[in-house]
């Protein structure tokens, strides 16, 4: 396995981090600025003129609850672009915008993996980076748990003028799906997998990252072989190591060879150039 690596997500005109300190973020979705909790801000802002449209103010629970204000009307949702796939942002009660624009490495990297390849997208959310891999010549298969969020990808997929690609969308349990691919003897070229720190499947089946993300990843290593080429673990607001990860995908992977990296994801602030971490991340690649 190799030394740590740190992955950087640059600004594009669709997204950037202005500026970020005394534990906020103050970011630009297109035309909306927002501002939002951010504790791994702990140095000084590089300016104290902040303007926004929207500021999320977090609840007392540590699960993400709160609400946001506006300080100027936001529509209900509005169409961004990353390269050539277009998607919608919105304020969800989550705190987030609707993507994960530190994933933009990520998907880069995965998108000269992803030509003419079969590829799993677990937990996908709203499609931008299932999109993107099928723009590349992917054929995916999006799984999340959330009925909102596979229609929120179907509706990214007809915005990007997508929607006759080859993708399933499909709502179920990421460990289920994964362990009835394994019995049906599919297999993949690519497993993309973003999980949560706690959640619910349709069925009310309980995710808990430090519990199970270990027997997943032993699901999806049963639906990788010899020719395959990629796995991508990426975790979010947990109190676990890059080397941790990192290992568990070495063990896990072992026998199929290749190489394994970790480190972590920062995007990088326009106000002074700065990284803001952001999350952990492992993959494996041939």
């Amino acid at each position: 396995m190799k030394g740590l690596t740190t992955i950087v997500a640059e600004p594009w005109d669709d997204w950037g981090l202005v500026d970020s300190g005394h534990g906020r973020k103050l970011e630009r979705y297109g035309k909306v600025r927002v501002i939002r909790p951010e504790p791994q801000a702990m140095w000084a802002p590089a300016t104290a003129d902040w303007h926004a449209d929207a500021t999320f103010i977090p609840g007392s629970d540590e699960e993400g609850g709160g609400r946001w204000v506006q300080d100027r009307p936001v529509p209900r949702d509005w169409p961004l672009a990353r390269g050539p796939i277009r998607f919608h942002a919105s304020l969800t009660p989550f705190r987030h915008l609707g993507f994960f624009p530190d994933m933009a490495p990520q998907w880069a990297w995965m998108r000269e993996r992803a030509v003419d390849a079969d590829v799993l997208n677990l937990f996908g959310y709203t499609g931008v980076g299932t999109l993107l891999l099928s723009e590349a010549g992917g054929r995916l298969v999006h799984v999340d748990a959330s009925k909102k969020s596979v229609e929120g990808g179907r509706r990214n997929a007809e915005l990007s003028g997508l929607s006759d690609r080859p993708i399933r969308w499909i709502v179920d349990d990421a460990a289920k799906f994964t362990a009835r691919e394994g019995r049906r003897g599919r297999r993949y070229d690519g497993i993309l997998l973003d999980p949560p720190k706690f959640g619910r499947g349709p069925e009310g089946e309980v995710w808990r990252l430090e519990e199970h993300l270990a027997p997943l990843l032993q699901g999806c290593r049963a639906l990788l072989d010899a020719d395959s080429r990629f796995l991508v673990l990426t975790v979010y607001a947990v109190r676990m190591s890059a080397l941790a990860i990192g290992e568990l995908v070495r063990q896990t992977l072992a026998d199929l060879g290749g190489t394994v990296e970790c480190g972590e994801m920062a995007v990088r602030e326009e106000a002074r150039g700065l990284l803001l971490p952001t999350a952990i991340f492992a993959r494996w690649s041939r």
